[in-house]
């Protein structure tokens, strides 16, 4: 007789296999979201409805079904942390840009809205999904369109969503204030943090924390963790076409994640670094700036050397 764990192990060996040979991505389309799966099973979720302060990907499961984002606000899960409700699964924004802070949840807060789907694309080895947004400011007006192209990429027991983002001025000049809340991040659920789960951070400059990794450049930033014996984790990682590259991170122990290369002075000047200097990005109307990171979702661990080696592969990527 086969043993139970024998037959686990027998279908995780088919199961990847399956993924990694036909790596099928598709999307099923609904009147405020888009559901994304890989190999029929749900991967993510983006989700863009009038009611939400921004468009954003939850809920992000890993390819062998561990929840990898906090539910709430979406759900109130018993044990789960309710601070910080403006961190909704993985979402990019930032404060402060001309006045209007884009990063918080309150009522009367500026809102990013999804104007249309310019694309979506399945496929036998990856699927696209671009979109176009306003991000409007608290007086109504357009400040700038925001492009962004999501490539989700499955392979063996990981799939990577690749985010190509371009920010355009509109008809006036804009400037982002150099501020720590940004920008491109996800809230990882309670098993996966530092403090209070059992997540790891590591960088590839060497951080092994997140008080080593706070407002300090690196490449990129792995969180990893085990939840009942199952080991997964994220990596963010920046292109060095991607604007202010290196990126500074806005890690924390109680679980957001998020890289900010507009917080320059900000970072600097918590890190005791000599002579900070604000980096304020500024666009003239009809100017873009260009944002480019790679979220990769796995399963099982992932040495530093393994994912350099998934870096190197990523930064030498043209842009799609």
């Amino acid at each position: 007789m086969i043993g139970l764990r024998a037959v686990v192990a027998v279908f995780a060996v088919f199961t990847l296999t399956s993924i990694a040979v036909h790596a099928d991505v598709s999307f099923a389309e609904h009147d405020d979201s888009i559901d994304v799966k890989i190999n029929g099973s749900l991967a993510t979720v983006y989700r863009c409805g009038e009611e939400l302060p921004k468009p954003v990907l939850f809920p992000v499961h890993s390819l062998q079904g561990l929840m990898m984002t906090r539910q709430y606000p979406f759900a109130e899960i018993e044990g789960e942390s309710q601070d910080h409700p403006h961190h909704m699964g993985v979402f990019f924004t930032v404060d402060e840009v001309n006045g209007n802070k884009f990063w918080g949840n309150k009522e009367q807060s500026p809102k990013i809205r999804h104007v249309e789907t310019i694309s979506l694309n399945g496929g036998e080895k990856k699927g696209s999904l671009e979109v176009r947004l306003n991000w409007v400011g608290k007086d109504g007006s357009v400040l700038f369109e925001e492009k962004r192209l999501m490539t989700f990429i499955p392979e063996g027991d990981r799939y990577a969503i690749d985010f190509d983002i371009t920010l355009t001025a509109v008809d006036t000049t804009v400037t982002f204030r150099d501020t720590k809340e940004g920008m491109f991040a996800i809230r990882v659920a309670p098993w996966l943090k530092e403090n209070g789960g059992n997540g790891k951070y590591l960088s590839s400059r060497g951080g092994q924390s997140a008080k080593d990794i706070w407002g300090r450049r690196a490449e990129w930033v792995s969180l990893s963790g085990n939840k009942e014996g199952c080991f997964a984790g994220v990596v963010i990682m920046h292109h060095p076409s991607s604007e202010n590259f290196p990126t500074f991170w806005h890690a924390r122990d109680y679980g957001l994640f998020a890289a900010n290369p507009l917080g320059q002075s900000v970072f600097q000047k918590g890190t005791n670094t000599a002579n900070p200097k604000p980096y304020n990005l500024t666009l003239e109307p009809g100017e873009s700036a260009l944002f480019r990171y790679r979220m990769l979702i796995h399963d099982g661990p992932l040495t530093a050397r393994e994912i350099t080696g998934e870096y190197h592969q990523y930064r030498g990527s043209e842009r799609r």
